[in-house]
């Protein structure tokens, strides 16, 4: 993306990416209604659901005995495996728990998103800022936000969605989770984005009055 706005003609292009904001997402108790071995949160769009049935709806048909959660607009008519549960819309003062209240909660990127790489979903900083255990689809970049293995499990297919969730145990889940929420505390938040953006906006006007 850097060199595709150069090549336009752009003097300078710095990419300032979505962030965490730890006073709206942060860890709280488990909620019942959203228990589950692996959960995930997106509306059905064109550019997600084939995505959608391969990251989460085959691993749920290879783990019969494990319940699978799956929250957003539109799969109420969706073919799903017995052991998913489709919930509709989650509100967003219940994200902290639906994220807090599984095992591990999946993150599916979009295709363009997928595509492009270094393109974090909103979902990923929110899902740390919980301290959730969080399972990604493979994409370019991740290492900038999350170490794989340590801050975030990464899967490049269902398969290894599903092994990756049958070889997980509630501690390891809480370590991973508990990784990533320091990791995105420390790097991730918007008031980090917010002195980046400023630090840029003061080194242009000092260039400018030096010219």
């Amino acid at each position: 993306m850097v060199q595709a706005y150069e090549s336009f003609g752009a003097r300078r292009c710095v990419p300032v990416y979505n962030a965490l904001d730890p006073t709206t997402h942060h860890p709280v108790p488990a909620e019942p209604r959203f228990t589950a071995d692996l959960s995930f949160l997106g509306n059905r769009l064109p550019d997600r659901e084939a995505r959608v049935e391969e990251f989460f709806l085959r691993p749920a048909a290879a783990l019969p005995d494990r319940r699978f959660l799956i929250g957003g607009n539109g799969w109420g008519d969706k073919v799903m495996p017995a052991n998913v549960q489709p919930i509709g819309h989650v509100y967003t003062r219940e994200h902290n728990a639906f994220n807090t209240s599984p095992l591990a909660v999946l993150n599916i990127a979009r295709d363009s998103m997928a595509a492009t790489g270094f393109s974090p979903a909103t979902r990923v900083f929110e899902a740390a800022g919980a301290g959730a255990c969080l399972i990604t689809d493979a994409w370019v970049g991740l290492e900038l936000f999350l170490d794989a293995g340590t801050e975030v499990l990464v899967a490049r297919d269902g398969a290894e969605v599903a092994a990756q969730l049958a070889g997980l145990t509630p501690e390891r889940a809480r370590r991973i989770g508990e990784a990533a929420r320091a990791r995105i505390l420390a790097e991730h938040t918007y008031e980090r984005r917010g002195v980046q953006v400023d630090g840029l906006l003061r080194e242009v006007a000092a260039r400018k009055r030096a010219a």
